[in-house]
């Protein structure tokens, strides 16, 4: 037998045995240019070269194996370029005897490089098609402080034979495999010898390749890591928390050596631990809970995420609905083949057990506050320069904590201002920040929020809570819908306020104006795009539609209109390019309710009738507020014209300018003013176009006739801006029923709080948001904003004759039995307000002793 067939026989045998113990995934999509090159291609003027870092016998029979499967030209079949052939169509960066990536100018030239080079040299005609190829066996990143890590996971270092053959047993089925878009040799040569004439074209080729697979390599890996000893060595001794150290000493009056103490204390309470063997573990760990508790978690749009990671610094910013997201941003992360993000973490959570575990998964922990320790504050901003320079992709929850309305809250600016100061103090990739939707059909702190909500204290955390929580594993709790919403690039919001070019030296640089104002509408842009990016599911559709009735029922054939009236709204005028809506129709959202149990059907002789089941309705309105924003207009154009029967577009237009800003505020609405008018239009026409309102002779919108089919869709439409309108009222009728100059913001804040349970008791509101203080401070910094009022030197709430005439405008949206009720309900005499504020405090005060006492 001859050399070559012998050879051809070991290859196959080789990718036999291979194939018994591993399985590689392929990550991302096969470029589209490989596979017009058909593996039975005559033409010998174009062919395909596989490019690998390493060399690696293993390596490429696992390319040759996929490529294959793929029907590609495979990897280990000769490669044919004009009259001369080399054994295979594989290119190693650094050939058998290199091994060495610390050094890679001393690196001696592949000689297959070489050789393709000169070919193309000769021969004009001829054309090498590039394919770089990233091998992975296992994900872990270097960890300096274990040896068995080393052997037993894949690294930054280039692993030696027994190594490699420890790669295959233990991770054959945790292989990877991402093939990279193809780069023409010839073009490199062209670029090479155009752009670096000083260099030798296959030492440019060679440099670029490298860098372009260690830059892919990081995507899924993750930056370089050291150990978590290694790197609390490495902060300790930077200067800025050496001056911190010796501050603290002056400070404090104690020696370095008790302030270096603390500040190691400090360090051992922030640091991540990140571990891959922990990582994997939950993704196993996790698959089973979601297939347990879940119907299935159904992401979209992360295409976009895996496009910007090869550039890009990716900071995850999702909305906060549950403790349950870490895990889940995590997983689905994992999954699909990059690295899992470090994640700010409350230190609430930093509790036995589970605090290590977090850790483990990429978690660091946060103060609450870091008010009166700047120790802390410097430790903590290193910490996170640090995190930035290795370009480790990053997470936390712009709104600081977990939603309980189910809205998004104002944001904290807080992590925000701090990743800004340090990507100003040394940049190294530009930062993108992923906002991201996180929607459930049912949530296991359900409960919780309603009794929190309703007045009860927040309960801390503990291991004991997180195990009654476990107890609800064998429930029904639907799908889980993960969409990555359009990305917010800081650079661009540092340009947009002229901040572009203004740089930091030291943690303790204060942030100039035009930075802070980029922080801010960077904050306020990733909660637009996180509403942008809702995902309308049949709980939520469901939830809007029977809480918009006084009774939370109806006939079942009506019910099930109303729901596809509101899908076909979504669908001929999406609220955004990525939000996405439930392909069930009205009838299969209905039975998919009554399975998850949160609606029942009532069945009679001249009709079913479909109710929310009983104790559901509070809890409910959480996944109503989810998808609230993608509704609000059309609401508060149905419930103009319902209220008034008759009204002309241009008045309706007034209405709606004016408020819109209240709205816009809350609910962080992405239209400008400016495009206001065309969208007013746009869902105006829409609702003529579904019949629910017409218009007569003069071009005046008018109301369906009462009691008829449309007039009930449309009274039902107009629901949800509702209550955001009685709250407005409400918080206007407490301001000018006690006069210009004669009330305080918090006041009127803490008022609104009280009035608003008051009449959730008395009315059956039933509205979570009625006891979210958030949503008041919002109204009252708009009002500020737009100028209708202003505060004094005694900081009470002075206004005018307009703040009086926006109060007014509540006649057109609000009909008179609500308006009595709401003028009533906030008419306080001078001893009552007194009694109620002084009530109030003592409650604080009772809660803050509780809590010392704690």
């Amino acid at each position: 037998m001859s050399k070559s067939g012998f050879g051809q026989m070991y290859r196959k045998l080789s990718g036999k045995l291979l194939d018994l113990v591993v399985s590689p995934q392929v990550l991302g999509e096969i470029p589209t240019e490989l596979s017009s090159i058909q593996t039975t291609s005559s033409d010998k003027k174009k062919v395909v070269c596989y490019v690998l870092q390493n060399h690696s016998r293993s390596n490429a029979l696992v390319v040759d194996g996929e490529t294959r499967k793929q029907k590609l030209t495979p990897a280990l079949n000769p490669m044919i370029i004009g009259e001369h052939t080399e054994k295979v169509s594989i290119l190693f960066l650094q050939h058998n005897q290199e091994n060495n990536v610390l050094n890679r100018s001393s690196q001696t030239l592949p000689p297959r490089l070489l050789r393709l080079v000169e070919l193309l040299e000769k021969d004009p005609e001829l054309d090498i098609e590039l394919v770089p190829v990233t091998v992975l066996w296992g994900r872990s990143p270097d960890k300096e402080d274990s040896l068995l890590k080393l052997l037993l996971t894949d690294s930054w270092s280039t692993p030696g034979t027994v190594k490699q053959l420890v790669n295959i047993g233990l991770h054959g089925r945790q292989t990877y495999l991402e093939f990279h878009p193809s780069q023409s040799l010839r073009d490199l040569i062209q670029y090479a010898k155009t752009t670096h004439p000083n260099l030798s074209p296959a030492t440019y080729i060679l440099t670029t390749l490298n860098d372009y697979l260690d830059n892919q390599r990081e995507i899924v890996l993750g930056p370089d890591l050291s150990d978590r000893r290694n790197v609390m060595h490495s902060l300790i001794k930077a200067p800025d928390v050496q001056a911190a150290i010796r501050h603290e000493s002056i400070r404090s009056k104690v020696s370095i050596a008790e302030a270096e103490k603390r500040a190691i204390s400090c360090l051992n309470e922030i640091v991540s631990d990140y571990s891959h063997s922990t990582v994997r573990f939950a993704s196993q760990a996790l698959t089973r809970l979601w297939t347990q508790l879940y119907d299935g978690v159904e992401v979209h749009n992360f295409s976009t995420v895996r496009e910007l990671a090869k550039d890009y610094e990716i900071i995850y910013t999702p909305c906060h609905r549950s403790h349950i997201d870490y895990l889940l941003l995590s997983y689905v992360i994992y999954r699909r083949g990059l690295m899992v993000p470090y994640i700010a973490a409350g230190d609430n959570l930093n509790m036995p057990l589970v605090g290590q575990i977090l850790r483990g998964g990429g978690a660091f922990f946060i103060r609450r506050t870091f008010r009166g320790n700047a120790l802390y504050t410097t430790v903590f901003k290193e910490y996170l320069y640090s995190i930035l320079s290795r370009n480790t992709p990053l997470e936390y929850f712009i709104e600081g904590g977990r939603s309980r309305t189910g809205r998004l809250l104002p944001p904290k600016t807080g992590m925000l201002a701090m990743t800004v100061h340090s990507h100003l103090r040394g940049r190294a990739k530009p930062i993108v920040f992923i906002p991201t939707y996180i929607g459930y059909e049912r949530l296991m702190e359900g409960s919780t929020y309603v009794g929190e909500m309703n007045g009860k204290p927040k309960e801390a955390e503990s291991v004991m809570g997180i195990l009654k929580t476990l107890r609800k594993i064998e429930r029904i709790f639907g799908k889980v819908h993960v969409n990555f919403g359009e990305p917010v690039f800081l650079d661009d919001m540092l340009k947009k306020h002229g901040a572009e070019n203004i740089e930091l030296n030291k943690n303790d640089d204060a942030i100039p104006n035009e930075v802070s104002d980029a922080v801010n509408s960077s904050a306020t842009a990733i909660l637009e795009n996180i509403n942008r990016a809702a995902v309308i599911n049949p709980v939520s559709l469901l939830s809007l539609v029977l809480l918009a009735t006084p009774k939370h029922t109806l006939d079942e054939e009506i019910c099930t209109k109303q729901l596809d009236t509101y899908r076909n709204l979504l669908t001929k005028l999406p609220y955004d390019s990525r939000t996405q809506v439930t392909p069930l129709s009205g009838k299969e959202i209905i039975e998919y309710g009554l399975k998850l149990k949160l609606i029942k059907r009532v069945h009679h002789v001249l009709g079913d009738i479909i109710a929310i089941e009983d104790s559901q309705a509070v809890l409910l309105t959480y996944f109503r507020n989810n998808i609230l924003h993608a509704f609000i207009l059309p609401s508060l154009i149905a419930a103009l014209v319902k209220h008034n029967a008759v009204i002309s577009p241009e008045d309706m237009r007034n209405v709606i300018t004016t408020l819109y800003p209240f709205l816009k505020a809350e609910l962080f609405l992405k239209w400008t003013g400016k495009e206001l008018d065309t969208y007013i239009e746009s869902y105006t026409q829409a609702l003529l176009d579904a019949n629910l309102i017409g218009l007569d002779h003069d071009g005046h919108l008018v109301c369906p006739v009462p009691n008829s089919e449309d007039h009930n869709q449309l009274s039902v439409l107009a629901a949800p801006v509702t209550q955001s309108l009685e709250r407005y009222y409400m918080t206007l009728a407490l301001i000018t029923q006690r006069g210009s100059g004669n009330i305080s913001t918090r006041q009127v804040e803490e008022l609104s709080h009280l009035v608003g349970q008051r009449l959730s008791v008395l009315y059956e509101f039933n509205s979570p948001e009625f006891f979210d203080k958030a949503l008041f401070q919002s109204f009252i910094k708009v009002l500020t904003q737009q100028g209708y009022i202003s505060t004094n030197e005694n900081n009470a709430i002075v206004f005018d004759e307009q703040f009086r005439n926006v109060a007014q405008y509540a006649n057109l949206v609000l009909d008179d039995v609500t308006l009595q009720m709401l003028q009533h309900i906030t008419s306080f005499t001078d001893d009552e307000l007194k009694e109620a504020l002084d009530a109030l405090a003592a409650q604080k005060a009772k809660h803050r002793l509780k809590r010392k006492k704690k």
